[in-house]
């Protein structure tokens, strides 16, 4: 398979992710993809040839070999690496779209843009990019399950016991280079659960974010209301100086003289 090609497609996700998708996707491509091309398929590529059972009856190795290895892990994992890595074209294509739609908007509305950014994770947009990371992760514990499931656990015994019809007996069976094989397939397992972690960390990141721009918009709204409320009081209020709840003003220019002078003028007037 041309995994290089798959490589340059999904790159293009790298501008559009957070730090914690470019380390997901270095993860991927260095330690899985580039493990898996240049070590693992020659590991597992004498695997049924060198599959040995102490017995010469016809058909007894072959239905032992499809007992303890029902599915290659070579094959596992190659269906892991494309599963994992096609949610992130839901992205690419979803930025696609707003890129074609921005463009038909610009040329019906002389120039003017519909999106300002149409890769900035906003909308639809940042829903789509949850969901892509929900897939990964998705598909990456799936496949630990079923990994897990299959072999009963992780490991690979050096020797197997096989009584299946044709064998005439209980065999004993033997893989080549068990240990060696038991080392890849823990490395992919511990690559897969980092990739799951960096997803998860990843979704958590945009959550907070996503929350904190809502606080903060909340805030400003907050606080944009209460300017207007305390504006709209303040023009209400009587222009003669009073304010609402507020105790009576008094004319600064008048002095303690002055007020002596008109109590005694008053006085007078009244005798």
């Amino acid at each position: 398979m041309n995994w290089s090609a798959l490589e340059a497609l999904i790159s293009g996700v790298n501008k559009y992710s957070t730090v914690f998708g470019r380390v997901w996707l270095s993860m991927v491509f260095v330690f899985r993809v580039m493990v898996f091309v240049v070590a693992a398929q020659r590991v597992w590529g004498d695997d049924s040839k060198d599959f040995v059972c102490n017995t010469a009856q016809p058909g007894c190795r072959n239905v032992c070999y499809d007992h303890i290895f029902p599915i290659s892990h070579i094959r596992l994992w190659a269906l892991q690496l494309i599963f994992v890595t096609c949610p992130s074209l839901m992205v690419v294509g979803h930025v696609k779209y707003r890129e074609k739609k921005d463009l038909k908007y610009t040329t019906s509305h002389k120039g003017s843009h519909l999106y300002a950014n149409p890769g900035k994770k906003r909308g639809g947009l940042w829903w789509t990019y949850l969901t892509s990371l929900i897939f990964k992760a998705g598909f990456d514990a799936g496949f630990l399950y079923i990994l897990y499931h299959v072999y009963e656990g992780y490991d690979l015994p050096r020797l197997s016991k096989c009584n299946l019809p044709p064998c005439p007996n209980t065999v004993d069976c033997y893989i080549s280079r068990p240990t060696e094989k038991r080392i890849f397939t823990l490395f992919m397992v511990v690559s897969s659960a980092v990739c799951i972690f960096m997803c998860i960390c990843e979704m958590v990141y945009l959550i907070c974010k996503r929350i904190q721009k809502l606080l903060r918009k909340k805030v400003q709204a907050d606080r944009r209301m209460f300017a207007e409320t305390h504006e709209m009081a303040l023009l209400s209020a009587p222009r003669s100086g009073f304010r609402p709840n507020s105790p009576i003003r008094v004319d600064p220019t008048i002095s303690i003289q002055n007020l002596a002078n008109i109590k005694a003028e008053e006085v007078a007037e009244k005798k």
